[in-house]
């Protein structure tokens, strides 16, 4: 399943877009445990900390079948990658807890430009003109996101931000992690050690779920593990500059099922914000596949 495979960009693309689906049904999961729709509610700690506990069974389970063949793990830059992951899931589970899925996705979308601008000093990149300007466009969606005014600031919004800026550290260590382990063991070691993060995080604060939020739980874990298997698959069959804006789907499902579940409906600061914030990421995306077959 996470052998190389054979170029297909329509099967690439609906790799990505079913991952998006999903990774958009972990967030509706969160905010329902968040918000104590499935019961008294959990802190985010917790609802990460199912997250990688479930995700870990999958793949671990799933790596247990496949008897996939691993290599001694870079176990420094898995633990950067990992607990910036941990940070970054942590924190926009705490944020579509108090604003609409869509915002915080929106938000979360920033996670390139943060990575962009670490990666000058960090990895030494060099980032010309049209790379600032389509962080500036991004950085100003989420300006108009934040509702920056005496009436209308959201503070949870906040949260939000800062789980993109710490996901974009995450990207630093993905990139120096890429293509030196096979994505299966990448995914293993990241969730075993998300889990002792997490199970070390949760401990002060853990309370007995729910059955109903045991399986909420669950689904989110297993939601991931999904997601994860069919990013990896997606990424394999296709360039990166051409599935990347298949990932901002993510967005579409988030509204949907806000709409759908908690009748949450984005009025137009919210479409005009991630409208801009998108703008902004494809652009980048776009430079980046320049930058790529050059």
């Amino acid at each position: 399943m996470f052998e190389a495979k054979p170029q297909n960009p329509a099967l690439a693309a609906a790799l990505i877009f079913a991952a998006t689906a999903f990774i958009a049904g972990t967030t509706l999961l969160a905010k329902a445990l968040g918000t104590g729709a499935l019961g008294p509610a959990l802190p985010a700690f917790q609802v990460s900390h199912g997250r990688f506990l479930f995700a870990f069974i999958a793949i671990g389970g799933a790596v247990a079948v496949m008897r996939p063949r691993l290599a001694r793990p870079h176990w420094r830059l898995h633990l950067g990658r990992t607990t910036f992951g941990w940070g970054g899931v942590t924190l926009m589970f705490a944020a579509v807890a108090h604003i609409p899925m869509a915002d915080a996705t929106a938000i979360a979308f920033l996670n390139p430009v943060f990575a962009m601008v670490l990666a000058i000093p960090l990895l030494g990149e060099r980032v010309g003109p049209w790379r600032w300007g389509a962080a500036v466009v991004a950085l100003l969606g989420a300006m108009i996101l934040l509702r920056p005014t005496p009436g209308s600031f959201q503070p949870a919004a906040l949260l939000a931000l800062a789980a993109a800026a710490v996901m974009g550290m995450e990207l630093i260590f993905i990139k120096k992690l890429s293509g030196r382990e096979r994505p299966i063991q990448i995914l293993l070691v990241n969730n075993a050690m998300g889990l002792v993060i997490a199970t070390a995080a949760v401990w002060p604060v853990w309370q007995s779920p729910l059955p109903a939020q045991w399986a909420a739980l669950a689904g989110i874990g297993g939601l991931m593990a999904c997601a994860q298997a069919c990013f990896v698959n997606g990424m394999a069959r296709a360039d990166a500059s051409f599935v990347a804006p298949f990932s901002y789907a993510t967005l579409i499902f988030a509204a949907l099922y806000d709409m759908a579940v908690f009748g949450v409906i984005p009025d137009a600061i919210s479409l005009g914000g991630a409208a801009i914030i998108l703008t902004g990421a494809l652009i980048l995306a776009w430079r980046e596949g320049r930058a790529v077959r050059r």
